[in-house]
């Protein structure tokens, strides 16, 4: 799970900064879209490195899915009986909803595939002009308010998970407790504001 973790992790890293390039102006960011698909040749055929990175983050979103569900069922499975007397749950609102954030994560990436990678449910969806597509998809209000509910969870997400994999690794004492939980803190925050910088540009008209 941490593995499969911290890959996409590092993809969101890039795709968010390729994101910003946005704000460049619609000829960059399609030539940005463009060079993508050109990544690898001649060695690759024109966009084989996108399908064998779509390929390898399905595959990561799979285990990664898996391995959550297994943990779910370790701990129902580790005590039979409830407690008589249950003491009050006092991890934070982003370990309490994790569960569900991966849900919202999951059904939005579903969402995101059809709208911005196959062009099926964007209301512009046209093949090469991924600016216009951006652009066209955060005019609607309803499409932009799912993107940002998204991020909102996917924020949670990366803290707590980032937490988690540093504790599975051995961030056990004070000093490498505050570390850890500053560094998932500011991942968290600056992947987050990255990605929704994009849909409030457009929504505030400083990228039409």
């Amino acid at each position: 799970m941490a593995t499969t973790g911290v890959v996409m992790l590092l993809f969101l890293i890039v795709h968010m900064a390729g994101n910003l390039k946005i704000f460049f102006g619609p000829t960059d960011f399609n030539a940005y879209g463009h060079w993508l698909r050109t990544i690898g040749e001649p060695v690759l055929h024109y966009s084989w490195y996108l399908w064998v990175q779509r390929v390898v983050l399905l595959a990561c979103v799979v285990l990664h899915a898996t391995a959550a569900a297994q943990l779910s069922r370790r701990d129902l499975k580790a005590r039979h009986v409830r407690y008589r007397h249950r003491q009050p749950w006092r991890g934070s609102f982003a370990t309490n909803t994790m569960r569900y954030g991966g849900i919202i994560l999951g059904l939005f990436v579903i969402w995101h595939i059809l709208d911005l990678t196959v062009g099926a449910v964007n209301p512009r969806g046209q093949a090469g002009h991924p600016y216009q597509n951006v652009v066209a998809d955060f005019q609607v209000w309803w499409i932009a308010l799912i993107y940002i509910v998204a991020m909102l969870a996917l924020c949670l997400h990366i803290y707590h998970g980032f937490w988690s994999a540093a504790q599975t690794l051995g961030a056990n004492n004070a000093a490498r407790n505050v570390a850890f939980k500053t560094v998932a803190t500011i991942l968290a925050l600056v992947i987050t504001v990255g990605f929704l910088s994009v849909p409030v540009a457009v929504m505030t008209g400083l990228v039409s």
